[in-house]
Protein backbone atom coordinates (compact mmCIF):
# COMPACT_ATOMS: atom_id res chain seq x y z
CA UNK A 1 0.00 0.00 0.00
CA UNK A 2 1.10 3.56 -0.67
CA UNK A 3 1.56 6.03 1.84
CA UNK A 4 -1.32 8.29 1.11
CA UNK A 5 -3.34 5.12 1.47
CA UNK A 6 -2.13 3.97 4.87
CA UNK A 7 -2.94 7.95 6.13
CA UNK A 8 -6.64 7.39 5.22
CA UNK A 9 -6.63 4.37 6.44
CA UNK A 10 -5.14 5.16 9.80
CA UNK A 11 -7.53 8.68 9.61
CA UNK A 12 -10.55 6.48 9.18
CA UNK A 13 -9.93 4.24 11.88
CA UNK A 14 -9.20 7.17 14.36
CA UNK A 15 -12.52 9.06 13.37
CA UNK A 16 -14.45 5.12 14.18
CA UNK A 17 -12.67 5.08 17.47
CA UNK A 18 -13.45 8.69 18.25
CA UNK A 19 -17.51 8.26 16.85
CA UNK A 20 -17.29 5.11 19.27
CA UNK A 21 -16.48 6.60 22.42
CA UNK A 22 -18.32 9.65 21.77
CA UNK A 23 -21.70 7.81 21.31
CA UNK A 24 -21.42 4.84 23.67
CA UNK A 25 -18.41 5.00 25.71
CA UNK A 26 -18.30 8.55 26.96
CA UNK A 27 -19.69 8.85 30.35
CA UNK A 28 -19.62 12.06 32.46
CA UNK A 29 -19.45 12.78 36.63
CA UNK A 30 -23.18 13.40 36.77
CA UNK A 31 -24.75 16.48 37.91
CA UNK A 32 -26.05 15.60 42.03
CA UNK A 33 -30.00 16.58 42.42
CA UNK A 34 -30.95 19.49 44.18
CA UNK A 35 -32.67 18.76 47.92
CA UNK A 36 -35.79 20.86 48.12
CA UNK A 37 -37.99 21.45 51.59
CA UNK A 38 -40.67 19.25 50.01
CA UNK A 39 -37.69 16.11 50.76
CA UNK A 40 -37.75 15.81 46.58
CA UNK A 41 -34.30 15.25 45.01
CA UNK A 42 -34.85 17.12 41.69
CA UNK A 43 -33.17 18.15 38.22
CA UNK A 44 -33.90 20.38 35.78
CA UNK A 45 -33.44 18.55 32.23
CA UNK A 46 -33.27 20.61 28.89
CA UNK A 47 -34.12 18.17 25.78
CA UNK A 48 -32.00 19.78 22.69
CA UNK A 49 -30.50 17.42 20.65
CA UNK A 50 -30.01 14.89 23.80
CA UNK A 51 -30.66 15.66 27.70
CA UNK A 52 -28.22 18.14 29.43
CA UNK A 53 -27.66 17.02 32.32
CA UNK A 54 -27.69 13.55 31.23
CA UNK A 55 -26.75 11.97 34.39
CA UNK A 56 -28.05 12.57 37.53
CA UNK A 57 -27.40 11.63 40.86
CA UNK A 58 -29.25 10.61 43.73
CA UNK A 59 -29.66 9.17 46.88
CA UNK A 60 -31.93 5.76 47.68
CA UNK A 61 -34.97 5.90 49.48
CA UNK A 62 -35.89 9.47 48.58
CA UNK A 63 -38.09 10.72 46.44
CA UNK A 64 -36.84 12.18 43.12
CA UNK A 65 -38.58 14.85 40.76
CA UNK A 66 -36.94 15.56 37.08
CA UNK A 67 -38.26 18.02 35.41
CA UNK A 68 -37.80 18.09 31.15
CA UNK A 69 -38.45 21.14 28.92
CA UNK A 70 -37.78 19.89 25.95
CA UNK A 71 -36.75 22.70 23.40
CA UNK A 72 -37.21 21.14 19.91
CA UNK A 73 -39.43 19.42 17.45
CA UNK A 74 -37.87 15.93 16.81
CA UNK A 75 -39.92 12.97 16.75
CA UNK A 76 -38.07 11.02 18.61
CA UNK A 77 -37.63 13.15 21.93
CA UNK A 78 -41.30 13.83 22.51
CA UNK A 79 -41.54 10.80 25.24
CA UNK A 80 -39.13 10.03 27.67
CA UNK A 81 -38.62 6.49 29.00
CA UNK A 82 -37.81 4.50 32.49
CA UNK A 83 -38.22 1.35 32.09
CA UNK A 84 -36.65 0.20 35.39
CA UNK A 85 -39.36 1.87 37.11
CA UNK A 86 -41.92 1.49 34.50
CA UNK A 87 -42.95 5.32 34.43
CA UNK A 88 -43.02 6.97 31.12
CA UNK A 89 -43.96 10.59 30.01
CA UNK A 90 -44.91 12.93 26.82
CA UNK A 91 -42.87 16.08 26.55
CA UNK A 92 -45.04 18.96 24.77
CA UNK A 93 -42.34 21.24 23.28
CA UNK A 94 -41.71 24.27 25.69
CA UNK A 95 -43.80 22.97 28.29
CA UNK A 96 -42.17 21.79 31.81
CA UNK A 97 -43.12 17.71 32.63
CA UNK A 98 -42.35 16.42 35.55
CA UNK A 99 -41.74 12.81 36.65
CA UNK A 100 -41.27 11.61 39.90
CA UNK A 101 -39.55 8.16 41.14
CA UNK A 102 -38.73 6.52 44.10
CA UNK A 103 -35.14 4.85 43.33
CA UNK A 104 -35.04 2.01 46.22
CA UNK A 105 -32.24 0.07 45.50
CA UNK A 106 -28.12 2.16 44.48
CA UNK A 107 -27.02 1.48 40.86
CA UNK A 108 -27.68 3.08 37.43
CA UNK A 109 -30.88 3.35 35.55
CA UNK A 110 -31.49 3.90 32.35
CA UNK A 111 -33.70 6.29 30.63
CA UNK A 112 -33.99 7.38 27.21
CA UNK A 113 -36.73 8.63 24.22
CA UNK A 114 -38.68 5.34 22.26
CA UNK A 115 -35.73 5.20 19.87
CA UNK A 116 -32.99 4.84 21.82
CA UNK A 117 -31.33 7.77 20.70
CA UNK A 118 -31.26 9.98 23.16
CA UNK A 119 -29.96 8.52 26.31
CA UNK A 120 -29.42 9.55 29.81
CA UNK A 121 -28.81 7.30 33.29
CA UNK A 122 -29.75 8.06 37.05
CA UNK A 123 -26.99 7.22 38.95
CA UNK A 124 -28.73 6.25 42.41
CA UNK A 125 -26.25 6.00 45.49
Amino acid sequence: MTPDRWIVLLLGLALVAFIVWFFWLKRSRGTQAAQTGSGYQEAMILVKGGYTPDTIVVQHGKPVRLTFRREETAGCSDKVIFADFNKSADLPTGKLVSVELMPEKPGEYAFACPMGMFRGRLVVE
